[in-house]
């Protein structure tokens, strides 16, 4: 089980701000788009950070509301962990439960293919199981 098949049945859009975006504008795309996270992208399409909704907390309590004046790239995550298509599924859940972080871009050979969340991969890892348990039912039934 790889992350490309959890990109395969959700897709690869990916959701992203400019680093010089503003923060209130960060948090409209959030709200509107109901998702936890945003990519910071540089105007090459590399990934210059993460910016989650932890994010947007720490920037107001440190900033108060001023901060939504200040750029995405004041308070996004710069050191991102990434994870390539066909890393596992196994091998993204510990880098996520290791680096605290709900959010991973996915690159392939250095290119933005994707992101995908932690609610992404319980899904998949739900879905698995019950395919599983429907095979091993079928499969007793009919061995009875």
């Amino acid at each position: 089980m790889t992350v490309s098949m959890i990109l395969k049945s959700k897709g690869s859009e990916v959701i992203s701000v400019r680093p010089d975006d503003p923060l209130s504008s960060v948090v409209e795309t959030l709200s509107a788009r109901r998702i936890g996270a945003v990519l910071v992208l540089r105007g090459d399409g590399g990934v210059a950070g993460v910016l989650s909704e932890r994010d947007v907390v720490r920037a107001l309590a440190r900033h108060s509301s001023a901060a939504l004046g200040m750029p995405a790239s004041a308070f996004m995550t710069a050191e991102v962990v990434s994870a390539g298509p066909r890393d596992s599924i196994g091998r993204v859940m510990e880098k996520m439960t290791h680096g605290r972080f709900r959010h991973l871009p996915i690159l392939d050979e250095g290119r933005l293919v994707g992101i995908v969340s932690i609610g992404d991969v319980v899904k998949k890892r739900i879905d698995d199981a019950e395919h599983e348990a429907q095979a091993l039912r079928e499969y007793v039934t009919q061995a009875g």
